[in-house]
């Protein structure tokens, strides 16, 4: 099956008559009246692996990807960024629950030695146990570290998400000034002043 006459044989190429490449650049070769090869090429052009131009190319690799809009990226760079700061705000809020359950246990609690003038002294000073149970404040003091003679003050009750997260301390000074040791309860950002009668602590009206 003859070609056309504008038919444009292909360009010379190192290794003729291969599958590949059926046709050599030689005219005259008998490669271009076999009929089974033209078929072949037929079948290239159907297939995309061949174009019926000009010149006759053989694809041997796809065809090059179209580049990306700019604004892929940009989204993308969006997209990463967003998920970061959502992980370190993440791991912000982890690494916080995670000192405070490490400093004050759950429940929340912690503990003070202070010499408030209730049967202590230097030596043997007076033991204090702040607790948070849900939301609720206890503060337990042991004058002179004596637990028959504990006393139990209930705190205020803590309001809002997660109370019995938030941990409670407690820190001891002369507040009003009449030579007694005084104690403030510190409760996340507030704080409660308890003042010192001389045997006992009462909430400061």
């Amino acid at each position: 099956m003859p070609f056309s006459d504008d038919y444009e044989y292909p360009e010379p190429v190192e290794d003729v008559h291969t599958p590949e490449k059926p046709f050599c650049w030689d005219p005259t070769c008998t490669c271009h009246e076999d009929g089974l090869l033209i078929y072949q090429v037929l079948l290239y052009v159907q297939d995309g692996l061949m174009t019926p131009d000009k010149r006759i190319v053989i694809h041997d690799e796809p065809p090059p990807k179209q580049p990306k809009h700019w604004l892929v990226f940009i989204g993308i760079g969006m997209i990463v960024s967003l998920l970061l700061w959502a992980g370190v705000q993440m791991l912000g809020t982890w690494w916080s629950a995670y000192q405070l359950d490490a400093t004050y246990g759950f429940p929340r609690t912690s503990q003070a030695d202070a010499v408030v003038g209730h049967d202590d002294s230097t030596d043997h000073p007076t033991h204090f146990i702040l607790t948070n149970l849900r939301g609720r404040v206890d503060i337990i003091e042991l004058p002179g570290g004596q637990v028959a003679h504990a006393r139990i003050y209930s705190g205020p009750t803590i309001v809002g998400d997660n109370p019995g997260l938030i941990p409670v301390t407690a820190e001891f000074e002369d507040v009003n000034g009449d030579g007694k040791i005084d104690m403030i309860v510190h409760i996340g950002n507030q704080q409660f002043t308890y003042l010192n009668d001389g045997t006992q602590f009462k909430p400061q009206q």
